[in-house]
C-alpha cells in the first residue's frame, strides 16, 4: 500500500518510502520483527511496534541500515479508516510481477483509493492519477463492476463526464448516491469539479477527526514515559515520534 503501490497503478508518484499493511498474529508479528532484524531497521518514531499499537489504529515506523538500502524507510499500519479488515483487504490483493523484486502483493486499487482519501494534499493528486490511468488503459470499457468503480472514484471532470456518456444506464443509477455524476450526466463541467471539492472536503475534515483521538493518546503515552528524547515532531499521518 502507499506510494509504491501508487506506482505500480500508474499513479507515477516518486516515493522514498514502503507503506505496509499487515496481519495483526503472535505468529505474523513475530515473522515481521525477524524480517525487521534482518533489514537491520531502527524504529524512528513513537509508539513501538505492538499487536495493540497496530489493531488501535496507530502507524510504526522504521529506517532501514543494511547495506545497499540507502537508509529505506518502512511504515506499517493494521487498520486504517473506511478499509475493511486486513483479511478482507488480503483476500482482494493483486499480486504484481515486478523487475528485481518476483511476485509482489499489493492492495486492490479500489482499496487503496479508499485509504488514500486523507487529509494530506498530496494523496488528492494520486487517487485522480490513478484512477485516470485505469480508465484510459481500459478504454472506458469494462465489466460492470468496473464502470461503477470509475463512476464513484473518478475526479478528473472531463473523464467523468465522457464515461457517463458511454454508460448512461449505469450513470444514472450512480446519479443519486453521487452528485458529481449527476452533473456529469448534465455535461455541467464546471459543477463537476465542484461537487468533486466537497467530496474532498468531505473527506479531509472526516480523516482529521479520526487523527485526533489517536494523536491525543499517543501524546498521553508520551507523557506517561515522561522521556526527553521522545518529545513528539509530527509527521504527515499525524502521528508523532
Amino acid at each position: 500500500m502507499g506510494g509504491q503501490a501508487v506506482i505500480v497503478y500508474g499513479g507515477a508518484e516518486f516515493s522514498r518510502d514502503i507503506d505496509f499493511a499487515v496481519a495483526v498474529s503472535p505468529g505474523n508479528l513475530d515473522r515481521l520483527s525477524a524480517a525487521l532484524r534482518d533489514l537491520k531497521a531502527e524504529p524512528i518514531y513513537f509508539p513501538p511496534l505492538s499487536a495493540d499499537v497496530l489493531q488501535r489504529g496507530h502507524a510504526c515506523h522504521y529506517r532501514c541500515l543494511a547495506a545497499g538500502l540507502h537508509r529505506l524507510r518502512i511504515d506499517l499500519m493494521s487498520v486504517m479508516r473506511g478499509a475493511d479488515p486486513f483479511l478482507k483487504l488480503w483476500s482482494r490483493r493483486n499480486v504484481m510481477r515486478l523487475p528485481g523484486a518476483g511476485s509482489v502483493p499489493v492492495m486492490s486499487l479500489p482499496d487503496l483509493v479508499r485509504v488514500k482519501k486523507t487529509q494530506r494534499d498530496k494523496d488528492w493528486p494520486m487517487i485522480r492519477r490513478m484512477v485516470d490511468a485505469d480508465m484510459v488503459r481500459a478504454g472506458a470499457r469494462g465489466p460492470a463492476a468496473r464502470v461503477r468503480f470509475w463512476l464513484r472514484e473518478l475526479r478528473t471532470p472531463e473523464h467523468l463526464i465522457e464515461l457517463t456518456a458511454r454508460h448512461p444506464v449505469e450513470a444514472r443509477r450512480m446519479a443519486g448516491k453521487r452528485k458529481a455524476v449527476a452533473r456529469a450526466l448534465q455535461g455541467d463541467q464546471r459543477g463537476v469539479a465542484a461537487e468533486l471539492r466537497k467530496e474532498e472536503d468531505r473527506e479531509r475534515a472526516a480523516d482529521r477527526r479520526y487523527w485526533a483521538p489517536l494523536r491525543a493518546e499517543l501524546e498521553r503515552w508520551r507523557l506517561e514515559r515522561r522521556s526527553p528524547k521522545l518529545v513528539p515532531r509530527r509527521n504527515s499521518r499525524g502521528t508523532a515520534p
